[in-house]
């Protein structure tokens, strides 16, 4: 299915076509999946899962703006296929996951050893997990077509010294600190 999502968009993709490619006949198909869309869908959190649990150093925004990159890139043209289909709701609750899942490490080893109420802590997860979802919609909307990565280095290198500033203004505020 992967190898087919790569060469054509998701409503091009038959089931025949799957279990050929696959060995299988079409009853071991329907043993599994309902249709080409829970296939896909589980596709899309099988990988979600995988990157999930294979990265759990983020420290900065760049490295969950990596962490976005590497789920999209590895398999560029599928992504591109699932993301304009129907698909596009499974996709986009996945990248929603990855992008919380990324921002909320980032956010935690940020605040670590910092008295921060949770409703801070949780308001600036989610400032920072919308932007993230933004840009790479954006990114995505182009069709990968420019250096995320690159744009967002600079883009963190500018507003350098932001977060580390709102953090410590929550602790401050927190602790009755001004």
């Amino acid at each position: 299915f992967e190898q087919l999502l790569e060469e054509k968009p998701i409503s091009k993709i038959t089931v025949r076509e799957i279990t050929e490619r696959c060995c299988v006949n079409r009853n071991t198909f329907y043993y599994h999946f309902q249709d080409i869309p829970t296939l896909c869908g589980r596709l899309i959190k099988e990988k979600d899962d995988t990157i999930i649990q294979s990265n759990n150093q983020l420290e900065s925004l760049p490295d969950c703006i990596q962490l976005v990159i590497q789920y999209c890139t590895a398999y560029r043209q599928a992504i591109l296929h699932i993301y304009r289909s129907i698909q596009r709701e499974a996709f986009l609750d996945a990248l929603d996951r990855l992008a919380l899942y990324a921002v909320r490490k980032f956010v935690n080893s940020a605040t670590a050893g910092l008295s921060i109420q949770e409703s801070d802590q949780e308001l600036l997860i989610h400032y920072y997990k919308c932007t993230l979802i933004g840009i790479s919609l954006d990114w995505l909307n182009a069709g990968m077509s420019y250096d995320l990565l690159s744009a967002t280095t600079r883009v963190c290198h500018l507003f350098s010294g932001s977060s580390k500033s709102a953090f410590l203004k929550c602790a401050e505020e927190s602790t009755g600190q001004k």
